[in-house]
């Protein structure tokens, strides 16, 4: 009887393990303790694994230790600012960011964006609403679990390690514009909503005052560099969408 219970026991230990181990790893960087405390107790609460730092240089360290799935960066930090936190991580990294940003500081949000968050969460806020978009950044377009490579024109976007290749050298992506590429060129010469963007990409419901896939689509074009002078390969259709023009296309236009 006790051989029993002690092998159940180290069953279960195992078992317990192995979740932990599996566990989508959470970074909260915020020097509001009793917040992320709250936020420690309901995302553990929802399966993941979380750890908080209060300052950001110790958050620079622990973001680039490679471990967490997804960062929540407080724009205003003691010491480090949170924006100067997320521009020397991108420089080594594309791990997924989520800013936290005071409501109505609408310069905030565009600099995040600019230099490279994922997406952003006004203070304050509900810990329903950050979960939801946790969530969405830790889904992927078309992620099967089988590795892909796509190639169009001098790009070459490989599904399996995530790299994308421009010309053969390699061209950094943060997740979100991997993920908004990857959309893109599998949807090439053809227009995708808005809607569509914002769902399979941002992750949440079409509002049409949200600006925020914009500055990502910008952001992206100047990274890619134009397929021909004068020719964006991203370009937007009024008040529809966005289309990756094929190459012959840019010829007809040209020629025309």
């Amino acid at each position: 009887m006790f051989v029993i219970f002690g092998l159940w026991q180290t069953i279960c230990s195992m078992l317990e393990i192995e979740a932990k181990v599996n566990m989508d790893r959470i970074l909260v960087i915020d020097d509001d303790e009793e917040m992320c405390g709250m936020l420690d107790e309901y995302l553990r609460s929802e399966g993941f694994a979380v750890e908080s730092v209060h300052n950001g240089e110790d958050g620079l360290g622990r973001a680039l230790s490679g471990e967490h799935s997804v960062i929540v960066l407080d724009v205003m930090l003691p010491g480090m600012s949170g924006i100067e936190v997320l521009r020397r991580l991108r420089s080594e990294s594309d791990a997924r960011v989520l800013m936290l940003t005071a409501r109505g500081e609408e310069v905030d949000k565009i600099v995040g964006f600019e230099v490279g968050a994922d997406d952003y969460v006004p203070k304050p806020f509900s810990p329903r609403e950050l979960l939801v978009r946790i969530r969405a950044l830790l889904r992927r377009p078309g992620s099967n679990g089988k590795p892909e490579r796509i190639v169009l024109d001098d790009l070459e976007l490989n599904t399996g390690n995530r790299c994308l290749r421009k010309a053969g050298r390699e061209v950094e992506l943060t997740a979100l514009e991997f993920n908004l590429l990857e959309l893109l060129l599998r949807s090439a010469g053809r227009v995708v909503t808005r809607e569509q963007v914002t769902k399979l990409v941002l992750g949440r419901q079409f509002s049409a005052s949200d600006r925020s896939i914009d500055v990502h689509v910008s952001k992206l074009r100047r990274k890619l560099g134009e397929r021909i002078p004068g020719e964006d390969r991203i370009k937007a259709v009024r008040s529809v969408g966005y289309i990756y023009t094929l190459a012959h296309e840019d010829e007809k236009r040209k020629l025309g």
